[in-house]
């Protein structure tokens, strides 16, 4: 008889925390709040927020994030990368973490959304857990990756792929890459360590704002990442011969921006030549010696080509570069085309992944669509050596990389809810 009751009881509490976990909703006003409270770093007069990676304003809000993290009562390091990585502790120390997170660093003059909401939902993710008294099987970890802006420095590193000539590449705060490491409390000489070796995470959740205009055209919750594109950037340098603006004819000319100027009209219509959603940018020119009276001897422009697959990209770039080669000798000039150290492959989100966050949305009553991300991740490197899956939520009109930037205080909780719903569901079906 007292087996059989305390039979009972057992499947009376198992039902009793099922039911918990079936209603546990995130806290959208605390939410919301610490998306404010993180804007306080690095606030300026006119009521914006500028905080690059390195800067005394990124220092001052990842100590905020980790002393956050610790009153959560959870183990806190900071790796060799200058990653945040904060350990809720599992009941079975036998699994592998559950990981989510995002970055708080901006690009300069940009918004208060971009990273920054994944990395508060991850937080708000913790707190809910811990104020209903839910563990989980597996170990959790919170990550906060260092420089996601400029260049995904901290997952890099974690997937091995940092490699030792980005260290000198200097952002808007004049640091390098290198010594912004060092100035976060990471250690360059042990960047090794940082590396995570290929299945040590059970899986990897990246809760973000959408950075375009698809969710909220078409008046949807969340938008469920299929994959992220890929990326390569050139530097594209033409040769030519500067020369008197005044004195030299202009069938002798060697005019490098002429050439230049017929290479970006060529971006544009090869790319387009392509079926495919695959894009083409010439965002940056500079002609030398840049003076309005003399013919430009040289001119460095730059090339980035996105899309899901590298096939696609390698494509688009040989049309390029073999259409710019005929430019380049039809104008007299000679051209090189230097591929940057800033090449991101192609990342597909677990298909497993995909269909937990689908359960999520519509166990909420969400709405949702699959989609790709045109924009990089640190997701996209952490899938070398984990399963990922990425949450979008709407971005205002599309506004991303500006002080406009917004995303409702609602949809950022449906994105936190989602993610919350997800962590559990993989810590229950996963080994």
């Amino acid at each position: 008889m007292k087996q059989s009751l305390n039979i009972v009881l057992f499947i009376f509490f198992i039902g009793s925390l099922s039911a918990q976990q079936a209603n546990l909703q995130v806290n959208q006003s605390r939410l919301e709040d610490r998306i404010f409270d993180l804007a306080e770093f690095g606030l300026q007069e006119n009521g914006e927020t500028e905080r690059v990676a390195f800067s005394d304003a990124d220092i001052d809000a990842r100590n905020w994030v980790i002393k956050t993290l610790k009153g959560f009562g959870m183990e806190v390091k900071v790796d060799a990368a200058g990653n945040i990585i904060g350990t809720r502790k599992g009941t079975d120390a036998t699994k592998k973490p559950i990981a989510f997170g995002s970055h708080i660093d901006r690009v300069p003059n940009g918004g208060n959304y971009d990273g920054c909401v994944g990395s508060m939902a991850a937080l708000e993710v913790i707190e809910t857990l811990n104020e209903n008294n839910i563990k989980t099987n597996h170990p959790l970890e919170v990550i906060v990756f260092p420089n996601e802006e400029g260049g995904v420095m901290g997952s890099r590193a974690m997937a091995g792929n940092l490699g030792r000539s980005a260290l000198g590449v200097v952002n808007s705060t004049g640091y390098s890459m290198g010594e912004g490491i060092m100035r976060i409390g990471g250690d360059t000489t042990k960047l090794k360590e940082a590396k995570r070796e290929k299945g040590s995470l059970a899986a990897f959740l990246e809760l973000h704002i959408e950075q375009g205009g698809k969710l909220e055209k078409e008046n949807l919750d969340i938008g469920i990442v299929e994959g992220i594109v890929g990326l390569n950037w050139w530097d594209v340098v033409f040769t030519g011969f500067a020369n008197h603006a005044g004195t030299t004819p202009m069938d002798a000319r060697q005019d490098a921006l002429l050439a230049a100027a017929k290479y970006i009209v060529a971006v544009n219509e090869i790319t387009n030549s392509f079926e495919g959603t695959q894009v083409g940018t010439v965002g940056r020119i500079k002609a030398e010696p840049g003076a309005p009276n003399v013919i430009p001897g040289k001119v460095t422009a730059s090339l980035e080509i996105r899309d899901l697959s590298s096939e696609v990209i390698q494509k688009v770039y040989h049309a390029i570069k073999q259409k710019t080669e005929e430019i380049a000798e039809a104008s007299n000039v000679s051209v090189e085309f230097l591929p940057l150290d800033t090449t991101a492959e192609p990342a597909l989100t677990d298909t497993s992944i995909q269909k937990e966050i689908e359960s999520s949305a519509k166990s909420l009553g969400l709405s949702y669509q699959y989609m790709p991300s045109g924009a990089g991740h640190d997701t996209q490197d952490i899938s070398r050596f984990a399963p990922v899956g990425m949450i979008f939520v709407p971005s205002k009109e599309g506004i991303s990389h500006s002080p406009k930037e917004f995303t409702s205080a609602e949809d950022m909780a449906n994105g936190a809810n989602v993610l919350l719903k997800t962590v559990l569901a993989l810590d229950k079906k996963l080994d």
